[in-house]
């Protein structure tokens, strides 16, 4: 099974959701490299719902293709809460996504702008809410992905369950 029962469960619950609201999402992935929209792709019935996703792995995509903001990048590197934040709101607003998450962080082997392996952010972004959290989690390159990916499809969920 594509990801592992978890992150399935909660892709599932992420597109039930979303379909049930009306809302449509959107995704900007640094270091999961698309695992986000591509677990949500298994889901059945997901086009009505993915607007669709931009991999933003280089700084220069992220501000080209989403707007974060490029003196935000040279100060305070890639790993930050607030590219996290910029990088949702940019694709949201791009793809004209009612909903958007972002993830961005450093999966090894080695630190990556001042944080370690393992630092990860993730944002969700709509209309009524932004949410930001930061994690560190523990494991080889493959594992940190995984976890990363399984988060965001939790706090995907946990957006849209508040939503009116």
């Amino acid at each position: 099974m594509p990801g592992g029962t978890a992150g399935t469960a909660d892709a599932a619950a992420v597109v039930c959701a979303a379909s049930a609201a009306g809302l449509t999402l959107a995704t900007a992935e640094s270091l999961t490299a698309g695992m986000v929209a591509a677990e949500l792709g298994t889901v059945p019935g997901v086009s009505a719902v993915l607007a669709g996703g931009v991999v933003a792995y280089s700084n220069a995509v992220k501000h080209k293709a989403l707007g974060v903001d490029a003196e935000l990048l040279a100060a305070a590197g890639s790993v930050d809460a607030e590219v996290a934040r910029q990088m949702a709101d940019g694709v949201r607003r791009a793809l004209e996504a009612d909903v958007a998450v972002s993830t961005t962080g450093v999966a090894g082997p080695e630190p990556h702008d001042g944080k370690p392996v393992g630092c990860v952010f993730i944002a969700v972004v709509s209309a009524e809410r932004t949410l930001v959290e930061e994690y560190l989690f523990l494991g080889d390159r493959a594992a940190i992905r995984r976890q990363t990916r399984d988060e965001a499809l939790v706090l995907l969920a946990r957006v849209l369950s508040d939503q009116p």
